[in-house]
């Protein structure tokens, strides 16, 4: 009896102990379906109506809206805009509007190019396309993206090349009418902000103001052309660190760039030069002004020279203006996305400038192409170089005896 007792109690307690396991894993199953993720709502946005409204708005042949008002919110003629979202949508597939498997269109060319364009102009998040275009957040995200990778690829080669022998000698006629024969731009740095640094960098990108940035090396001329651009290193290095680093002069070391020749003061050079403020280094590149002039004529030089060098923070200041994606803080986490964004709207800048140089305060270099006057500088196409003649051509440009003279036969021609 005592034996069949005892055996009746292992049965029972092992039945509870399976009873237990089952009970465990089917809770398991059950809370692990309950938990699975749901998929994301549909939310019928009648993209079709966006279209239509936008067009209606802008486009139409009698818009709502007039040309001003087009410019003033686009950044941009709408010729320039037709011919920017024509290209996009005849080259690029993601720009073309396409029926889906049900048949209906998707989104149009002019509703994804104004989405990109709104963000940029505007610097807001793309979730504010929402109740106008009819686009949800991460669509306009992507086609942000999409936008600045086919700026890049359709209209960089043309919009952030280096000057040609053509633009070099409009250049050197600019300068020498102003009073700096020689002169073909303004360099300086400009900080944009990065506030969604990895906290693992933000010690190499921030800076004295205590938030991260990078830094964008620019060149612009007077007509506020962007010549030159380099991108992406950290806030915490100054000018000269960033000038070390920089591809500024690679094309006159590699013998890619033309020859110049230029008189001043009755003296012959060979090296254009840029306009800077003073931390750059006393090279035969560079011109800076004279931090305490003694006497008019080193006066009459600081105020000329000061007065030139501001291109350049003009340039800065109208990009952020024009783009206020740069002017406000960095939302993006990737470096590469952030670079890009900046050479996208370099170009559009440099688009915009040709588009609307006709009416910009232009300098007179008429009496240079009438013949009336002869200029002083001269451009011609360079021969190949040898590996020898960077050495000395990499000497030259860094020559501090030929910058000394150069700054002093400026000062005579200018006074």
């Amino acid at each position: 009896m005592s034996s069949s007792s005892s055996s009746d109690e292992a049965d029972k307690a092992f039945d509870e102990m399976v009873d237990e396991v089952v009970d465990n894993f089917i809770d398991t199953i059950v809370d692990g379906q309950t938990n699975k993720p749901k998929r994301r709502a549909y939310i019928e946005r009648d993209r079709e109506q966006g279209h239509n409204q936008l067009w209606k708005d802008y486009f139409m042949e009698n818009p709502t809206y007039p040309p001003e008002m087009f410019r003033r919110r686009f950044r941009m003629n709408k010729p320039l805009f037709l011919r920017i979202v024509d290209r996009l949508s005849s080259e690029v597939p993601y720009f073309q509007q396409r029926r889906n498997a049900s048949g209906r269109y998707g989104l149009s060319p002019l509703q994804k190019c104004t989405a990109a364009k709104c963000m940029l102009a505007y610097g807001q998040s793309g979730d504010r396309n929402d109740e106008y275009l009819r686009l949800g957040d991460s669509t306009s995200r992507l086609c942000l993206e999409n936008f600045t990778d086919t700026i890049i690829q359709l209209f960089g080669d043309e919009y952030l090349r280096s000057p040609t022998p053509e633009d070099l000698q409009r250049l050197l006629d600019v300068g020498e009418v102003r009073g700096f024969p020689g002169m073909i731009g303004n360099i300086d740095c400009m900080h944009w902000e990065w506030k969604n640094c990895p906290t693992a960098w933000k010690g190499q990108f921030t800076r004295g103001s205590g938030k991260p940035t990078i830094i964008l090396e620019a060149v612009a001329s007077q007509d506020l052309w962007i010549w030159h651009t380099f991108f992406s290193l950290p806030g915490t290095l100054n000018d000269i660190n960033v000038l070390d680093r920089s591809p500024v002069f690679d094309d006159i070391l590699h013998g890619r760039a033309p020859k110049v020749k230029f008189k001043v003061n009755n003296h012959t050079y060979h090296m254009a030069y840029y306009l800077t403020d003073g931390i750059y280094p006393n090279w035969s590149t560079f011109i800076q002004s004279i931090p305490l002039p003694q006497g008019p004529k080193a006066e009459k030089f600081a105020e000329k020279q000061e007065s030139a060098r501001k291109d350049v923070e003009r340039a800065f200041g109208v990009l952020q203006s024009r783009f206020a994606i740069v002017k406000n803080p960095a939302l993006q986490w990737d470096k590469e996305k952030i670079g890009k964004i900046m050479r996208t709207c370099v170009i559009l800048h440099n688009m915009i400038v040709e588009n609307e140089r006709h009416g910009y305060a232009q300098i007179n270099t008429s009496e240079f192409e009438s013949g009336e006057s002869s200029r002083g500088s001269k451009v011609t196409s360079r021969e190949s170089i040898h590996a020898g003649d960077m050495l000395g051509m990499h000497r030259e440009v860094r020559d501090q005896e030929k910058h000394a003279r150069l700054k002093a036969d400026l000062m005579e021609n200018i006074w």
